[in-house]
């Protein structure tokens, strides 16, 4: 017999979750458990099997269920002789979607899998992807940590001055894009940045090979949720998550790239992209368009060619004020060759004759479409794919 409908408001499957609270899933046969919606055959009104008094109860793991839920189930392939006991075992494996601290708590480590939603026309993660993981797994690092108020991120101490924390600039360098089904592995950990700010640092590990393939920087003040004004990091704030510092940088300073983005203009700009407005679903629990959305605007106004042609290597965000649902934003972005030869490397504007061997490099400025008002700058380099020639 199949399952009906019904019964997946039963099972609740979950696609991809070898452990629960730190145990792993171990699917068993056992006899005599109907699946809700399967059998009604002494009594219609009833599901499971039916009991002398008129109840069904199945017994799962020696507990009586009474056919309205029977737990969570393993993926949607759940058969009808089949339930889920859980046994003990070591932490060895890390559980999808489950962090933990790892380096005496000063490291938060979390595994993911790649989503189909989560990919691009390659079939690979997009910068989005990975910028998104790395916001969701710093969440996550402060929830875990016993120090998260009742803001996005915000710690109690935070919470009670009415404190959000915002970011001032973020750089990554991909080395190699997952794909769809790959897990991968990301570890975070923060320290102090200057005298009124934290550091917050990430790697990206390809679960199956262990091998580095992301790593990523980013800086953080505070900023008063009501007045959207800077503040500084108050003696409270800093006594909660000073016992977190971990003095490790995720890149080498020779890595870190530290040079100013130039400021662009109309004329100084290859592609110009205007009336892009944020949606509401943009938005995040900060009231402000989250960081993460501004990617998907910069590149609107990198060529398409490039898009499909290249890939992006590392990506340098600097930002300079929030937005919110009502702007109208404008994209520019300003391309440049870099052609590598033996003793030097030359750069030439896009449109120049090219080379295999060429990679871009991108100046970025996503800004307010009325007063011009500067929102992020950034810049990005892109190698090519397979050593295919921009047309």
């Amino acid at each position: 017999m199949s399952f009906s409908c019904r019964s997946f408001d039963l099972v609740k499957p979950k696609f991809c979750y070898p452990r629960k609270n730190n145990k792993k899933i171990v699917v068993t046969k056992i006899s005599n458990v109907n699946v809700y919606g399967l059998s009604r055959s002494e009594n219609p009104k009833s599901f499971g099997v039916n009991s002398k008094n008129g109840r069904n109860y199945d017994v799962v793991d020696g507990k009586k269920l009474n056919g309205i839920s029977v737990g969570e189930a393993p993926y949607m392939g759940l058969k009808k002789s089949q339930v889920i006991n859980y046994e003990e075992e070591d932490d060895s494996v890390q559980s999808c979607m489950l962090g933990k601290f790892v380096e005496e708590r000063y490291v938060y480590r979390q595994t993911f899998i790649i989503r189909s939603y989560e990919i691009g026309p390659d079939k690979t993660a997009t910068m989005e992807t990975l910028m998104n993981l790395l916001q969701e797994t710093a969440l996550n690092h402060v929830t875990s940590s016993g120090l998260a108020g009742n803001g996005f991120g915000a710690t109690r101490e935070m919470s009670l001055r009415k404190l959000i924390w915002v970011v001032t600039r973020v750089h990554i360098q991909v080395n190699k894009y997952s794909s769809w089904g790959d897990v991968v592995e990301i570890d975070t950990w923060v320290d102090a940045a200057g005298k009124n700010g934290m550091r917050r640092d990430w790697i990206i590990r390809d679960y199956s090979t262990q091998q580095i393939i992301t790593r990523a920087t980013s800086t953080w003040v505070t900023m008063n949720r009501e007045t959207r004004k800077i503040s500084k990091i108050p003696h409270e704030v800093r006594q909660e998550v000073e016992p977190f510092y971990l003095p490790r940088h995720a890149l080498d300073n020779g890595d870190y790239d530290t040079e100013k983005i130039n400021k662009l203009t109309d004329e100084t700009a290859d592609v110009v992209r205007s009336g892009l407005a944020p949606r509401w679903n943009d938005m995040d629990a900060n009231q402000h368009v989250n960081n993460v959305k501004y990617i998907g605007w910069i590149l609107e106004s990198v060529p398409l060619n490039v898009l499909q042609d290249y890939d992006m290597t590392s990506m340098t965000l600097e930002y300079r004020r929030e937005c919110r649902q009502a702007n109208v934003l404008e994209s520019l972005t300003s391309l440049q060759m870099r052609r590598k030869s033996v003793n030097c490397t030359e750069t030439s504007k896009v449109h120049d004759e090219r080379r295999p061997s060429d990679d871009i490099e991108s100046i970025h400025l996503l800004r307010m479409q009325d007063d011009r008002a500067e929102i992020v700058r950034a810049r990005t380099k892109w190698l090519p794919k397979n050593n295919i020639l921009i047309h």
